[in-house]
């Protein structure tokens, strides 16, 4: 059955499409979007209630000023829908001095200028009694950082869109596209579509639309646990930061106890299980809560009760861990965007203008595009 035309189709509907889809539709752009699942769903990379947002970047000082940008576009979403979407609890980075975690933290918040405190663990814990981290370890307190409830971003975003025109479809899966002279082909399970441009932003799931990516995604089965604190007062938002934590038995992330009962913790490769996404155990086991519980009672002995709840989501992996966004070598109508491995939730915001820029012939300039590109894996793009 063939469709009407558009000047783009947004080709998966998570944090960054849903974003992408909502900035194209400010602009009157005729927008069409789709999503191979529901608008919300748990088989993507953003359910689990939460998602870490921080100012200060221990990944690299490059994503601050586009982080700055993320706080106002997200705000500006909660001004468009009226909901509560972004909450401020200030953040910890955590480490040993040597490591990668506490010391790129500190560097992102002096090259930037960001306000922030540096704590030993003793004053770490005295600040907030949740926290006991060895005494070898030092922290970066961040005032600006919080939480974003994340399934009520992505669906905000839809509906805002939604009011602007867009029309979205979900349970529709991108089958192929075709490229030609006026611009491309999208077949789907359901029908065939014309546009001037395409926007692939379809996550764990953007290797079989576009396989020249293949070699640079990875996705890999990620665990998030919720666990019943023996002292739950010590674990709420307003006196419980979210943490990003390196310790020697990895990297972990968590956040205070909000929308669903329990404090929220997670192992960045949590077991390294590495398959397609359509393969990915959706399974928990008694393995997947000894990770985490190991590390909460090293770490937050106070938070060392009864399981709650634990789900299964994927990260999308890219070799250095850094986004990969750009134009698809082999078609120019095509723009995709992967900003994954991770880490990619809190940038969505503001990921959805740049592509609705890249899109429309807006101004680029401002954003380090060149960090995101595939040319630094050796691959060059149009």
């Amino acid at each position: 059955m063939e469709r009407g035309r558009y000047d783009v189709i947004v080709a998966g509907l998570g944090a960054s499409g849903s974003s992408t889809l909502y900035h194209l539709a400010t602009r009157g752009c005729r927008v069409l979007g789709l999503d191979r699942h529901g608008i919300p769903n748990e088989a993507s990379s953003y359910h689990g209630v939460t998602r870490i947002i921080r100012l200060c970047y221990y990944e690299s000082p490059v994503y601050v000023p586009l982080l700055q940008r993320a706080y106002e576009n997200w705000r500006a979403l909660e001004h468009a829908c009226g909901r509560h979407l972004l909450h401020i609890t200030g953040s910890i980075d955590a480490g040993p001095t040597d490591g990668w975690v506490f010391p790129g933290s500190l560097r992102s918040c002096q090259e930037h200028g960001l306000e922030h405190e540096v704590l030993t663990a003793a004053s770490l814990q005295h600040r907030f009694p949740g926290y006991r981290l060895p005494d070898d370890m030092m922290a970066v307190l961040q005032p600006q950082g919080g939480f974003l409830v994340a399934e009520q971003c992505v669906v905000s975003y839809v509906e805002q869109a939604l009011q602007r025109g867009a029309e979205v479809r979900g349970c529709e899966r991108v089958v192929e596209w075709m490229p030609h002279a006026s611009g491309i082909t999208v077949r789907t399970d359901r029908a065939t579509y014309e546009a001037e441009q395409l926007i692939v932003t379809s996550g764990a799931w953007i290797a079989d639309l576009l396989p020249l990516l293949r070699p640079y995604v990875q996705t890999e089965r990620q665990v998030l646990g919720w666990f019943q604190p023996a002292r739950p007062a010590l674990f709420l938002p307003d006196r419980f930061p979210v943490f990003n934590m390196e310790t020697r038995d990895g990297r972990y992330y968590g956040t205070p106890v909000f929308g669903v009962p329990g404090f929220k913790v997670g192992r960045y490769h949590h077991l390294g299980q590495v398959d397609h996404p359509d393969q990915i155990d959706r399974g928990v086991y008694a393995e997947d809560e000894e990770v985490l519980r190991f590390f909460i009672r090293e770490h937050f002995p106070d938070a060392d009760g009864p399981v709650l709840s634990m789900k299964v989501c994927i990260f999308t992996n890219t070799p250095d861990g850094h986004f990969i966004i750009g134009r698809y070598p082999e078609a120019e109508p095509i723009i995709f965007a992967s900003p994954c491995s991770g880490h990619g939730f809190k940038f969505a915001s503001v990921i959805g203008e740049i592509l609705a820029d890249l899109a429309t012939g807006g101004d680029t300039r401002k954003w380090p595009l060149d960090f995101f590109g595939l040319e630094r894996f050796g691959r060059t793009t149009p």
